[in-house]
């Protein structure tokens, strides 16, 4: 079962990339969707049903919409911070708890963090997640959390865990 969900990722891949739907580039991407599946499928996916659960995808669309809305906000608070004649920065690195089991979640929202403009996360060590924050606006560990996680956590529980 796992090899039918990575070819069948891999085909979509390949047909996001080429956005050609022609029957030559439908055999192309087949033969290297199954190429990929041969070879890496064993590695990956150790639960494949949960690729067959349609109400991830409806929270991993809700998810997309509010790391958008994340990303957005960020950037205007980066570029106020730019743009502003004193720089009101205030950097620091923070350590943010987790409480997402999985790899695949916490890589997610590793990335999630990181993509967001003011916040990269440097290191993660078990539960706990190392961010550089442009302002660090808080010194209580439960309400950065929260500022820096936001709903991100929340939703990534839903569709990734």
């Amino acid at each position: 079962m796992r090899y039918i969900a990575v070819f069948i990722l891999a085909l979509i891949f390949w047909l996001l990339i080429t956005f050609r739907f022609t029957v030559p580039n439908l055999i192309a991407g087949s033969l290297a969707a199954l190429i990929c599946s041969a070879i890496f499928a064993r590695y990956y996916f150790h639960n494949v049903y949960k690729f067959l659960q349609p109400h991830r995808y409806l929270w991993f669309c809700v998810y997309l919409f509010f790391f958008g809305w994340a990303c957005i906000k960020a950037n205007f608070d980066v570029a106020y911070r730019v743009l502003h004649p004193r720089m009101p920065i205030k950097p620091g690195i923070v350590r943010v708890k987790t409480t997402l089991r999985s790899e695949f979640a916490k890589t997610l929202l590793a990335n999630s963090i990181t993509m967001t403009p003011g916040t990269i996360t440097v290191d993660v060590i078990g539960d706990d997640f190392y961010v550089h924050w442009i302002y660090v606006e808080s010194e209580d560990p439960e309400v950065y959390t929260k500022m820096i996680t936001g709903k991100f956590e929340k939703y990534i529980k839903r569709f990734a865990e």
